[in-house]
């Protein structure tokens, strides 16, 4: 099923370009969700190095257990990220001919985790356009009150708190600011199966997970094929440009081995 295309139509495409993120339906089966789910679970286990209490946390942490580039490590994980249904998803609604791998992550929500601040991406970028496009991919149904993702509807335009980094700042100040120019916040529940996708500059957040269970969360960053490394404009691109982007110079297309094209 990871290879078989979706149908993407053209209200799918408008909405996405409108409002910078959409939400879609059955994108994956049950049983395609559990197989790969357990190997990325199992990989969390084994690769996460976040072990402080949660009390002592800072919010960044108690927000998320994060593990990164997955599919270099597990062959099966790498068989899921190269899906071309997925990518064949971001192609669409971006509009571009092809995709590559910005990067992956997991995002586990622990039980009693913490909120999600108000952030855009691609604030830790160094990517020459906003050609880029994240699935968030639940492993499990996905209820309030296990923190699903939230966006502000139409944010992907504006302009303001795009030089803030997640933190309580970015919580309280892009907050503040979304509600003042009347953006509306979409919060909902995911069916098992149902996958978001939003853009770089899309303002989103979660809230916090009250249940006994983890929300179990893999994410995939596409970027245009044609995607070209610009000159890191603070310490987090720089960061990022070293990790995701080895060898990719600025000016020229990000072609490395990290960064392959996935569609088509």
């Amino acid at each position: 099923m990871i290879h078989d295309p979706y149908p993407i139509i053209d209200s799918h495409i408008r909405f996405y370009q409108d409002n910078g993120f959409i939400k879609l339906k059955q994108v994956l089966d049950p049983d395609t969700i559990s197989h790969y789910g357990e190997e990325i679970t199992r990989k969390v286990r084994e690769l996460n190095t976040l072990d402080v209490p949660m009390e002592e946390r800072n919010t960044y942490q108690k927000a998320f257990m994060q593990v990164t580039n997955l599919w270099r490590t597990s062959d099966v994980v790498s068989q899921f990220v190269h899906g071309k249904r997925l990518a064949g998803i971001a192609a669409s609604l971006m509009g571009t001919e092809s995709v590559r791998m910005y990067h992956d992550q997991a995002l586990y929500k622990e039980p009693s985790g913490g909120f999600t601040p108000w952030h855009a991406d691609q604030f830790y970028w160094p990517l020459a356009s906003d050609k880029t496009v994240t699935a968030w991919i639940p492993l499990q149904a996905t209820p309030l009150d296990m923190g699903p993702l939230a966006f502000s509807a139409k944010s992907h335009r504006f302009t303001y708190g795009r030089d803030l980094p997640i933190s309580d700042e970015s919580e309280q100040m892009i907050q503040k600011a979304l509600k003042m120019e009347g953006f509306m916040m979409y919060e909902e529940p995911f069916e098992l199966g149902e996958v978001s996708f939003h853009s770089g500059w899309t303002f989103h957040r979660a809230g916090p997970n009250t249940t006994e269970h983890p929300r179990k969360v893999m994410t995939i960053i596409y970027m245009d094929g044609n995607m070209r490394l610009k000159e890191p404009e603070n310490d987090n691109q720089r960061l990022d440009q070293e990790t995701w982007c080895p060898g990719a110079r600025v000016g020229e297309v990000i072609d490395t081995p990290l960064n392959p094209i996935l569609y088509p």
